[in-house]
């Protein structure tokens, strides 16, 4: 087996396209639509602190239980895809919706009680992880 070692990947016919064939080498797959363009893992409670990120440039606490995610670069457009999941107790829930995203930043919230009802209201959480995936500017 040969080993590849380069810094820079670029496609022949579009520099920014690569194509990578998949499983059974029945398809292919475009390399940049495949890679997460934002991920990060931190602490809501108080000032939201990132443990450790990708993309991410800042946090903008709205309330308690919501916060914005500020990229670094920007997104080409609102519709890309936010996938979260954390919380201090089972009861926790942490979620995104579509119409809160702009091409600099996403809105998430945290719930104490992922069932709804009288008693869900927002909290803050210690674990919150999120991460990206669409388009970049």
């Amino acid at each position: 087996m040969a080993t590849l070692k380069t810094n820079t990947l670029t496609g022949t016919s579009t520099a920014g396209s690569i194509a990578v064939t998949g499983e059974g080498n029945s398809t292919t797959t475009n390399l940049q639509q495949g890679l997460t363009k934002n991920w990060v893992n931190f602490n809501q409670t108080s000032t939201p602190a990132a443990r450790d990120s990708f993309n991410t440039a800042s946090f903008t606490d709205q309330d308690t239980g919501k916060v914005y995610v500020n990229f670094t670069n920007n997104m080409a457009n609102a519709n890309f895809c936010v996938t979260t999941q954390g919380g201090r107790d089972v009861d926790y829930i942490i979620g995104t919706r579509q119409n809160e995203n702009a091409t600099n930043q996403y809105r998430i919230t945290s719930t104490n009680n992922p069932y709804g009802g009288a008693s869900q209201s927002y909290v803050d959480t210690d674990s919150a992880f999120c991460q990206c995936n669409g388009d970049l500017a």
